[in-house]
């Protein structure tokens, strides 16, 4: 169940990263082949908001072109001046003025904050004006404290701002919040920078709540769930332990993982009951395999579809477009891209195959490759249900070859070919007698004279 009440999303997504040494936004770098504010979103999606806002700051355009791609409906407000978390939600006030909702802050470097955590925040806010995600920490640390008294909450304290009392507290502090739009905006307004970093802290609203007799309470989740990205270690970390999720998840799921560690999944990977997957697989974002197809080792996979029965492998690549229909067989070192293998469709070697429709229970022989590109403009190939395509052939497209037809070995086909009909395009062979053997006489003689 969602909130009775509507939701928006105020999602922090403006801050520099330094630790992690790159050009590149925190928020952008991945983990399971999507960045981290998309983890973000996807959690924050479970909720059906009715707007989600994002705050950017550094590498503002990457962050906003990047995230469009995801949700083309996102609005972006900027934080030119980076001077703390109210101060950053306080960007989004024009975007959400009217809003009459409730307001969650999310950030874009905490990834796994699940959509169930989530819902437990919207169920405690049905008896709450102001509810906060806090988590037991193992090791406290640097993390600002949860001060509870019974069920209320009745502040939250930065490290550096706390008695030696408050930080013998272990219950922490994630950052995630929710309250009334109305609510958020007028406790903003009354932070103020008076702390050690001269920053305006979102988490000062608890205590100015509490002022206003509104009640607080904490929700708490696991410590996994809060894990932040600040580091190129604390990403690898993440990445780690997104990946044994995955596969923890696809076991119980009834999917067959022949060598679970060097699986590889996208945020966003669908494995159907019983379909096999071998040991160095790596799936890229956008792929679906269904119940019952295989995916032999050292396979990689992104933007595809493979459909029962079907599979792929060993040493293949399917790229975006690839729609494997059922019983469909795509073997070593095959490429497959834009792309469609109708039903018992095979493309068993060594060949690519893109911007094409393979036809039911065709088979495309060793080594052939349709020229679909021609330095601007791609073009189509089609070939016919049952078609034979010898070994070598090359399909320059647009061209297509019909029902039952055939190409011969080492063929160029530049023309249509009519259903039933043989394709045939080799120069014809000449032998010369015995000029190999006096060819190579003759560079032998030449090499020894060079040596000597």
């Amino acid at each position: 169940m969602v909130s009775s009440k509507p939701v928006a999303l105020v999602l922090l997504a403006a801050g520099q990263g330094s630790r992690m040494n790159s050009n590149l936004p925190k928020v952008l770098h991945q983990i399971g082949a999507a960045p981290l504010a998309v983890h973000a979103l996807r959690a924050a999606s479970t909720l059906e908001p009715e707007k989600s806002v994002v705050v950017t700051g550094h590498g503002a355009e990457m962050v906003e072109t990047t995230l469009s791609k995801h949700d083309d409906e996102l609005i972006f407000v900027r934080q030119t001046e980076q001077n703390g978390t109210a101060h950053a939600v306080d960007q989004a006030r024009a975007a959400l003025d009217g809003f009459t909702g409730d307001v969650v802050v999310l950030y874009g470097d905490t990834p796994f904050v699940s959509g169930e955590t989530l819902q437990s925040m919207v169920d405690a806010r049905e008896t709450a004006d102001v509810v906060v995600l806090g988590f037991n920490a193992k090791d406290p640390g640097r993390y600002g404290r949860l001060i509870t008294n019974g069920t209320s909450l009745d502040a939250i304290v930065e490290a550096k701002d706390a008695t030696p009392e408050q930080l013998a507290v272990t219950l922490c502090n994630s950052g995630v919040v929710m309250c009334a739009a109305q609510t958020m905006f007028e406790l903003i307004a009354d932070v103020k920078n008076e702390n050690a970093s001269e920053e305006y802290y979102l988490t000062d609203i608890i205590g100015l709540a509490r002022a206003r007799d509104l009640t607080a309470v904490a929700v708490t989740c696991d410590e996994a769930e809060t894990l932040g990205i600040n580091t190129r270690r604390e990403l690898a970390a993440a990445e780690a332990a997104f990946q044994a999720r995955k596969r923890t998840e696809a076991l119980e799921d009834g999917v067959s993982l022949a060598s679970p560690e060097s699986t590889f999944f996208a945020y966003d990977t669908v494995l159907g009951r019983d379909a096999v997957i071998g040991p160095n697989v790596v799936f890229g974002p956008d792929v679906t395999v269904e119940s019952g197809a295989e995916i032999k080792a050292f396979s990689h996979l992104e933007g595809c579809h493979v459909s029962q029965g079907a599979v792929v492998g060993p040493f293949a690549r399917l790229r975006p477009g690839a729609e494997l229909e059922e019983g469909a067989k795509v073997g070593n070192f095959v490429e497959i891209k834009n792309a469609t293998l109708a039903e018992g469709a095979k493309v068993n070697h060594l060949s690519y195959v893109g911007d094409a429709h393979v036809g039911a229970g065709a088979n495309v022989g060793a080594g052939t490759i349709t020229c679909n590109y021609d330095g601007v403009f791609k073009h189509r190939t089609v070939i016919g249900a049952g078609a034979f395509i010898g070994s070598n052939t090359l399909l320059v497209a647009p061209v297509e070859v019909g029902a039952e037809a055939m190409t011969g070995s080492g063929t160029v086909v530049t023309e249509d070919v009519p259903d039933g009909d043989l394709a045939l395009s080799r120069v014809r062979q000449t032998n010369k007698t015995g000029l190999a053997r006096k060819l190579m006489q003759m560079l032998r003689a030449k090499k020894m004279k060079k040596d000597a």
